[in-house]
């Protein structure tokens, strides 16, 4: 079943259940952190930025989450050529939230992160969203070290993008209400040391992973994520599963030319110990078979025995096909983009 919703509702009832769960190419749920029915301690916010530059191999990511006994802000340079990436992180504890994490993805504004080992900015205006980030503590695979910049990312107001509303079977007050937006143009620039990174406008694309909701105690979830051009028009990929119940709709999504294109099941085949290998995508619907190749593996794993997580996050170079609404097969020859498997506990 993929029950599409195309018309404002709250997110949330007088009981702290979904209103109407389902999928949407705009966010028409209305989140209010006051509606939700759980401790304030398993209440998770976060906003994730992934730009890739295709021309020059290179990419950053940057985190803000508040996951209510702990807050993150992080930010990760990536070379592809190299196979070489370096992260840098702070955490703060029981933010509650305080990081002032919106509650709508497109309203204008600003959240700053700053402490001494690095800084974060994210600024929403009209059409554009921007991000100025620093670190000392950065370094890339030639040993320059000191990162500083600013970038910039553009969104038309029509550009569809991958919106979910999706609870537990275990407890109908879990939830998972979350925002994927691919394929918008970046621009600007980032020096570590006296090195400049320079993104292309005509070809560079950057994504948001945009989320809020309360989760259940363990889960194991699975996402692959692309942005780029293809012949001249933007084409992008939100594929995941694994996480809350997920028969009202799937998150599997093309993006075309601005428009989605729905998707039943995904499947990903890999190998779970050896993450370097390559990975296989399958749809349940016969729209899509792809490969990745992978180039590096991020990984994080930390096991406080309550609080666990096991995180493989891999990029490299994706080939295949996907199939468009109308039938129209695109073509993908080693595209960037990346996939992941997460295990979490807390």
């Amino acid at each position: 079943m993929q029950r599409e919703i195309n018309a404002p509702c709250p997110l949330l009832d007088e009981a702290g259940h979904i209103t109407t769960e389902g999928w949407a190419r705009f966010p028409y749920w209305e989140y209010r952190r006051k509606d939700i029915k759980a401790s304030p301690f398993r209440i998770k916010e976060w906003d994730y930025y992934m730009i890739f530059s295709h021309k020059g191999r290179f990419g950053m990511s940057f985190t803000l989450s508040d996951l209510g006994y702990l807050g993150l802000g992080a930010l990760c340079f990536f070379d592809f050529e190299r196979s070489y990436y370096h992260q840098v992180d702070a955490m703060t504890v029981l933010p509650l939230g305080s990081l002032g994490l919106p509650a709508a993805a497109d309203v204008a504004g600003e959240i700053n992160f700053k402490n001494k080992k690095l800084s974060i900015r994210y600024e929403v205006s009209p059409g554009h969203r921007t991000i100025d980030f620093a670190s000392p503590e950065l370094r890339d695979a030639e040993g320059n070290q000191g990162i500083s910049g600013t970038i910039v990312l553009e969104q038309p107001e029509d550009l569809e993008r991958t919106v979910i509303a999706t609870s537990w079977k275990e407890n109908r007050r879990a939830f998972y209400y979350n925002q994927k937006i691919n394929c918008m143009r970046a621009s600007g620039a980032f020096t570590v040391g006296a090195k400049t990174y320079q993104f292309d406008h005509a070809m560079d694309m950057g994504s948001l992973d945009w989320g809020r909701g309360v989760w259940t105690y363990s889960n194991t979830w699975y996402w692959a994520s692309l942005s780029t051009v293809h012949e001249g028009k933007r084409l992008g990929l939100n594929l995941g599963y694994g996480f809350s119940d997920r028969s009202p709709a799937s998150e599997n999504t093309i993006l075309y030319d601005g428009r989605i294109h729905k998707l039943d099941e995904v499947t990903f085949h890999f190998n779970p110990d050896k993450h370097l290998e390559p990975w296989h995508f399958t749809s349940s619907d016969k729209r899509l078979e792809l490969t990745m190749h992978p180039i590096l593996d991020r990984q994080s794993n930390f096991d406080f025995k309550l609080i666990k997580s096991i995180q493989h996050q891999v990029f490299g170079t994706i080939s295949g096909w996907v199939v468009l609404d109308s039938g129209q097969r695109l073509e993908l020859n080693q595209v960037l983009g990346m996939t992941e498997q997460v295990m979490n506990r807390w």
